[in-house]
């Protein structure tokens, strides 16, 4: 390959697909952010409506920046264990979304059965907590794998 038009620079082809972590400012995104809240809002009836459309939007976004993080981190390598897959969103989900690492990771061992896929839910104790809760075949498949 002739690498003529680059004057000292590597072809575009050479380039490894993994880019440098930049940050966006806090005003664009404050920008975009709200133009997609008024683009949804112009487009809806109810509030509930908004909410609905919001969160389809928010879930898509977050698929995206999931596979992509895969993509960058794990070499496209899923995580099977529950661990991994906590430990993956403790470490690099956290710190591509807030710029550092979760503070803590925690597991509850109460009584509530729990499931995948996961319904995940915000609460305040001593901080912001997300609790996820994974189906009880799943569990029994991290279990599984664990004799393995």
């Amino acid at each position: 390959m002739e690498t003529r038009f680059t004057r000292g620079k590597s072809a575009i082809l050479e380039r490894p697909l993994s880019r440098p972590k930049t940050e966006v400012s806090v005003s664009a995104f404050a920008l975009l952010f709200s133009e997609v809240v008024q683009y949804c809002q112009s487009r809806v009836y109810s509030v509930t409506e908004l909410q609905a459309r919001l969160s389809e939007l928010g879930q898509r976004v977050g698929a995206s920046l999931l596979d992509v993080l895969v993509l960058r981190e794990k070499n496209g390598k899923r995580e099977t264990k529950v661990l991994n897959i906590l430990l993956f969103i403790k470490v690099s989900v956290w710190r591509a979304l807030f710029g550092k690492e979760a503070d803590k990771l925690e597991q509850a061992n109460d009584d509530d059965k729990t499931g995948f896929p996961a319904k995940v839910t915000v609460h305040w104790h001593k901080g912001t907590t997300l609790m996820i809760k994974f189906d009880e075949a799943v569990i029994a498949r991290d279990k599984a794998l664990e004799g393995r």
